[in-house]
Parts: structure tokens; sequence; C-alpha cells
């Protein structure tokens, strides 16, 4: 065994070595360090055992070692050995694996996260730490203190974090009908009836379950997913102890939150997550039935381990399907099972966006998606924020666009005062984290707008020339049919009593023509006009995304506001500045107001105003493509049956014509003028017959092209969207 080390500042055991300078945390009983290994230099963690430990009972000592030593999972941190320090071999040392992301809590305390978690970051959060608790329930063990600072954070080689629970210090094993009496835990996070006794001191003879590990759960993915702790009295949980008590005891059913904004006021409680957490609506629908069976202080009504981990299991076993109705401008991102038919995903779109499924219509990537009710999820198109499938309504739709708030900024202190301006620079650059995280959010929904009006212009333009292109040919059908019954005209009124529908479908082709007339010249020609006016001012707006800089200029005052900050860190550490310290302090503060005040400008004169403009730019896109639409899908009515009734004008001139030839066929010829009768029969059956193969040729030419034209849309529907809208500038 190697001796001591030889700095005072140094200590070790047999194999790790480590300076106590490398604080990871400290507790009441123990410290924790960053430590290698001897020999291979391998980073570990530390867990040093202080003189308070060991005033506790030895089986109560024990418990920790014996608790990690039969625990295994990636998100359980590893017990690696337990050794002891050199200098005192009594004193026990946990060698542990060591977590470089930090904890949660360091996460959730970065100002960029004030808000909360990404929803990304916070399903990765969801399943560590359900896949970490399962693994406990399943060896029988209650850890007692859950919270964001007993989990720990370690950043793999593809830079996806992996949370894991550690800090076993309160763990003991307890089956899911057994019940303990003792406390542990973090006050914050403490089962309302466990904070009686141990906050509030009061006597009772209470015993608990492991439903105290699902309280403090859910109090942590409340955290993590707003960045503030759920139930907050006037003054804070710490300095109102008995406020905090009779939120957490007298909550609704059915609340997930309740803050005390005034002293001695009223509770304002919460039964949804508030909308400045970056959680989709999506996700909060599946998370806050989660929330409100597991933070329930009534242990008989509150969620069973079994329960908790079913409903967990089911939302993180769901895919997401990004959605962009474009009439609404809204974004919605739908979890859903992958074996799902298409018709849940319509009713899950239905319950969002208030479109019912019969009308609602698809594009992506510029294209129709056609879907059917009975398709599996698993066959849609892989979809993400920036390339979401785009919903269209058959119906008109009130434009509601992005459901954002303006962060709430505090006040600057107004006298020289170290403490309060360092709280002051902490909080405003969460809140400048949040005005650049909004404005980056309204510049997607410009980009997303812009390139879904772009696909809708398209394809409504596509559908105009086919509507255009069936019009042409049906116009071949009545020009054949007119010519016919020119050719006809004197034989037909001979013979108009033997077919009287005849006289009626004639005086129909003037009407017709008059149809193709009007919906080319005042339809078709006009909404091809109206889309080329669309394209173009479709086209400024995607210029000025492209050449905006609002946002990088929002970065750069971020920046300097961090800046800043970092100064009133250490003058906070310093304590009494100097008189040259405090002048520079002083200017400071005025370059931070000057910062927040160009931001705040930025984010309404630039990011909000340009939004706007793209919003009431889309409203009027929508009405004239929405019009459009209804139109182009009268045309279509009116050209079916325009295409029947010239289909009955030819049956009867069909039949004229064949009666004619007939007649011709066998009419009696008297002696005089035999020859010439002949020739004239011979040659009026050769024309009538020559006329018919003609009507039959273009009746199968009109076929085969209106087969061409479904065709080519079941192709177009398939292929990539090629131009794509001008993005705004990134870095």
């Amino acid at each position: 065994m190697s001796s001591a080390c030889v700095s005072s500042m140094t200590v070790s055991t047999a194999n790790h070595l480590w300076s106590l300078d490398d604080v990871l945390g400290q507790g009441a009983t123990a410290s924790v360090y960053k430590a290698r290994n001897k020999k291979t230099g391998e980073l570990v963690a530390v867990k040093v055992f202080n003189l308070v430990s060991y005033n506790r009972p030895y089986e109560v000592q024990m418990r920790e070692f014996e608790v990690l030593k039969k625990l295994n999972h990636v998100n359980i941190v590893k017990l690696f050995a337990v050794e002891e320090m050199h200098m005192n071999p009594k004193q026990k040392v946990l060698v542990m694996e060591f977590c470089s992301g930090g904890s949660l809590l360091n996460l959730l305390e970065g100002p960029e996260n004030a808000f909360g978690l990404p929803e990304s970051e916070f399903l990765i959060v969801l399943q560590c730490v359900v896949q970490g608790m399962n693994h406990l329930r399943e060896n029988g063990v209650v850890h007692r203190d859950i919270k964001p600072g007993n989990i720990m954070r370690q950043v793999g080689e593809d830079g996806r974090s992996v949370y894991k629970l550690t800090d076993f210090g309160a763990a003991r094993e307890l089956e899911d009908d057994e019940k303990f009496v003792s406390i542990y835990g973090t006050e914050e996070y403490l089962h309302p009836d466990m904070y009686e006794r141990a906050v509030l001191r009061k006597p009772q003879q209470k015993a608990y379950g492991v439903s105290v590990d699902l309280w403090s759960i859910g109090v942590t993915f409340y955290h993590a997913a707003t960045g503030s702790l759920p139930f907050i009295p006037y003054g804070g949980p710490r300095r109102n102890k008995k406020i905090m008590y009779k939120i957490t005891t007298e909550k609704p059913e059915g609340a997930i939150a309740g803050v005390q904004k005034v002293d001695e006021g009223p509770i304002e409680w919460s039964y949804r997550l508030p909308h400045c957490c970056q959680l989709s609506e999506g996700l909060k629908t599946q998370l806050v039935p989660v929330l409100a069976s597991i933070l329930e202080a009534n242990q008989e009504k509150c969620w069973g381990f079994v329960q908790f981990f079913s409903a967990t299991t089911d939302i993180l076993h769901r895919i997401s399907v990004h959605i962009f109705s474009l009439q609404q401008a809204t974004a919605h991102t739908i979890y859903i099972h992958f074996h799902n038919t298409v018709s849940i995903l319509f009713e899950d779109v239905q319950a969002q966006t208030g479109i019912e499924p019969a009308a609602q219509q698809y594009l992506f990537l510029g294209h129709p998606l056609i879907l059917e009710p009975s398709m599996k999820i698993v066959n849609l198109p892989p979809t993400t924020p920036d390339r979401p499938i785009i919903l269209i309504s058959r119906h008109p739709e009130k434009l509601v666009g992005h459901p954002y708030k303006e962060p709430e900024a505090p006040a600057m202190p107004t006298k020289f005062d170290v403490m309060a301006d360092y709280t002051f620079s902490k909080t405003i650059v969460g809140v400048i984290h949040q005005y650049l995280r909004i404005a980056r959010s309204l510049q997607k929904y410009r980009e997303l707008i812009l390139q879904g009006f772009h696909s809708y212009i398209e394809n409504t333009g596509f559908e105009c020339s086919n509507v255009a292109h069936r019009i042409g040919m049906v116009n071949m059908k009545l020009v054949c049919s007119i010519s016919t019954e020119e050719h006809l005209h004197l034989f037909a009124q001979r013979v108009a009593h033997e077919f009287p529908d005849f006289v009626d479908h004639k005086k129909k082709l003037p009407l017709i023509e008059e149809d193709f007339q009007r919906m080319y010249s005042s339809g078709i020609r006009e909404f091809q006009n109206q889309l080329q006016h669309l394209r173009v001012m479709l086209s400024k707006h995607s210029e000025t995304l492209a050449q905006d800089k609002s946002i990088q200029k929002m970065e750069v005052l971020l920046g300097k506001i961090v800046a800043v900050h970092q100064q009133y860190c250490k003058d906070r550490m310093t304590g009494k500045l100097s008189y040259n310290d405090e002048q520079i302090h002083k200017f400071e503060k005025l370059n931070l107001s000057s910062y927040i005040k160009k931001v705040k400008s930025l984010f309404k004169d630039d990011c909000l105003q340009k939004y706007q403009d793209v919003l009431m730019a889309a409203s009027s896109w929508n009405r004239v493509l929405y019009e459009m639409q209804a139109s182009l899908e009268q045309f279509g009515v009116v050209l079916r049956q325009r295409m029947g009734d010239l289909h009955l004008c030819e049956v009867q001139q069909n039949k004229i014509l064949d009666r004619a030839v007939l007649r011709a066929l066998h009419q009696p010829v008297g002696a005089e003028g035999v020859d010439g009768q002949k020739k004239d029969d011979e040659h009026m059956i050769f024309k009538m017959n020559r006329l018919k193969v003609e009507m039959e040729a273009v009746a199968r030419e009109l076929q085969n092209n209106n087969n061409m034209i479904e065709s080519l849309a079941v192709v177009t529907a398939t292929l990539p969207l090629e131009k794509k809208v001008p993005q705004a500038n990134r870095p």
C-alpha cells in the first residue's frame, strides 16, 4: 500500500488519489470528490464519510454499501469498491462511477434552462429515471431522497445524456406493501406526511410506504419540465414552511402546482404545465395526468409503482409525429404508438386543432400525402420539428399563430448593491435566453408558414393546370358534337319525332360552350394570374427571412449580458469592492440596462413585427387559396355534369346516325334518277360512317388523356419538393 499523501490538500486510499479542492458535492454525513485511479488515471467519484456519519447505528452506516452492491443498472451510479482512508482506516470511502455532466440540478440551474429543459432532453430524463426506479423496485429498494441533485448526468460519445440515480445513503430495502417510520429526504421534495414530521416537527405515528418516492419523482419531473418547483408559498418553501405544508396537503385533486404570490394571499392552483415551458402540448397532455396522480398527498389515492411504470412506459413507447396546421399557423406534436392506425392520428390531430378528420388533407415535402385511415403509423414518413407534415383543412380555419408569452423581466435594482445586482443579473440571463428561444421559434414559424404556402400554391397551380387540360379535352368533344349536329341537321329534323330527347340535348350544346368559356377565361386564367401574384408576395417574404439577422444580434447581446453576470459573480465573491471596482460595477450596470433594452427592442420591433407581417399575409393567402380550391371543386362538378350531357348527346347522335344509314340502305328507289340517287345515298352512308368513326376516336383520346392526368397526379404526389423557401441565415 502506498503512503499517505505528501500534501495537506491531497488525500488517498490504497488505489485512489484526490485533492480536497475537487469537491463535487457535500451533505450532512459525507462529501464527494473527483478522484483518480493511481495506476490507470481513470476518473472516479469518491464519497468520503465524515465523523457525523459514524454517530449513526452501524446497520445504518452499512446500509448504503449493501444497497449499492445489489444494484447493477445503466441508470444507477456504479459502486466500484469500498476502501479506507490511509490516515484513518476506520473512515470508509465509496469509489463510484464519475459523471462528468454534473447533476440534473446543475443543468436546471443553468440560465438557459430557467424555464425548463428542452422536450428532447426532458424525455431522456423521464426515460432514465423511470428505468432506474424500476430497477430499484425490482430489487425491493426505496430511495427516499429523489431530487435533481441526486440524479447525475453522464454525456455519451454521441453527445446524448444518460442520467443515473445516486446517493443511496437514505435508501433501504422495502417491498411494495411494507412501511417505514424513519425520516429522510430534502424538504422541497418530501412527501407531505414526512414533511409534517421532519420539517414542522409535529409528532405523529404514521408509517410511510414506497409512494414517498413517487411524490419526490413528481416534484422532480415538474422541476425538470418547468425550471421551478410546483409548490411555492410566498417567500419561498424554506421561509414559509406552514404555508408550504398547507399547499401540499390541501391541493385539489388534479392540480399539479400551487403558488402563493402575495403574503397571506390566496393560493393559485394550476392544472396544466405553464405555456413558458419548452414541452409541446402533445407531451403535456400525456404527462399531466401522471403528475396529478403521483403528486397526491393521500396515500390511498396516490398511484402505486405499477400504475406509474405502466403510464410512463406508455409515454416512452410512443413516437412523435410533427404536424404544422397551415391555415392556423400552429405547430403540433402528436405522441402515438407506432402500431396504431392513421385513424387514431386523425382523432389526435382533431383534439389539438379542432379540424375534423373528414376535413383534414396533408402535404409532405411539397406534395400531397395520401393517408388512408387503415394505414399503420409506422408507415408514415419520418418527421421533425423542421420538417413536419403540413395539415390543410377543407374548411376555413381561424388564424391562431404561435402561443408565445413575452417573458416577465424583474425590475433592475436602482441602488448600488452587489448581492442584489448579482441576483438580478442571474435572473435576467435566464429571461434573455427565453426571449431568444421565443425569437427562434417565431422565425421557425415564419419558415414553416412560407414553406407550407409555397407547397399549397404549387399544388393549387397543378390542380388549375389539370382542370384547364380537362376543359380543353372536353371542349374537343364539344366541338365534335357540334360538328356532328350540323351534319345531322336535315336528317334529324325528319326523324325528330322518333328521338324526342335529341332536341333537348341539342339545346344544351351552346350552354355547355358558354360554361367552358366562363370557366377558362374568368376562372382558370384568373386563378393562374392570382397564383403568380401570390408567388411574387411569397418570394418577397422569403427574401426578408433570408436576410434577417435579428437572431444573431440577440445572441451577441446575450453574450455581453452573460459577461456582465460573470463579472457580478466575481464581485459577489469579493464582497466589499474598492472605489475603482465599484465604479466599474456601476458602469457595467448601465451597459446591462442598455443591452436589455436592445434585446427587447429587437424582439418587439424586428422579430415579432416580421412574424406578424407574415401572419397577415398568410391570412390573405388563406382566403384566396380557399376560394380558389372551392371554385376548382365546383368546376370539377360542372365538368362531370357537362361530360354526362355530352355523352347523352353523343348517344342520341349515334342512334340517329345508325337510323340514317339503315334508311339509306333500305330506301326503295324509283325508275327515274336511279343512278343519281344511288350515288347520293352511297356518299351519305360514307360520310356518316366516317363521322361515327371520328366521334369514337375523340372519345378514346379524351379517355386516354384523363387516365394520363390521373397517373401524373399520383406520380407527382411521390416526388420530392425541388424548390425550397430560403431560410434565415444561421451562424
